[in-house]
């Protein structure tokens, strides 16, 4: 039996309730990123900030607004402003069938993997999609 400690991501990018989200969208840009956990200083899982949660915060590229404005802008925004903290998360222990399940059934992108409400790694849609080539791979080399 598979378990999701056996597929998330631990090498994580996270941020802080106080960063901006200037900071936050260049963190998304730079490392290709969608979901960006959000901890407390011991690494406590506080909340998500989602690449949708971050368009949905900034002004509309119809109002002719200047890119450098734009980033003054962001750089007032704290991510607990926009943050989601109702977040599903699961333990390393959870079947990694109900993840699959979790995330399909649910529209989630990603689910947070917490133990004992801290912070321990990641599992998307995408980690999901690298286990399915691997595994037609694997089928294809029978």
């Amino acid at each position: 039996m598979l378990y999701v400690s056996d597929l998330m991501s631990t090498n994580l990018f996270t941020l802080k309730q106080a960063d901006s989200l200037k900071t936050a969208r260049s963190l998304m840009d730079l490392a290709r990123i969608r979901h960006i956990p959000i901890v407390d200083a011991p690494g406590y899982f506080l909340g998500l900030l989602t690449h949708r949660d971050i368009l949905a915060s900034t002004v509309s590229r119809f109002a002719d607004v200047d890119p450098d404005v734009q980033d003054e802008i962001d750089s007032g925004i704290p991510v607990s402003e926009i943050m989601r903290t109702d977040v599903t998360t699961v333990s390393p222990e959870t079947r990694l069938r109900d993840a699959a399940e979790m995330l399909f059934n649910h529209k989630y992108g990603c689910l947070p993997v917490v133990d004992e409400d801290k912070l321990v790694g990641i599992i998307t849609e995408a980690d999901f999609l690298k286990l399915t080539i691997s595994l037609m791979d694997a089928v294809e080399a029978l």
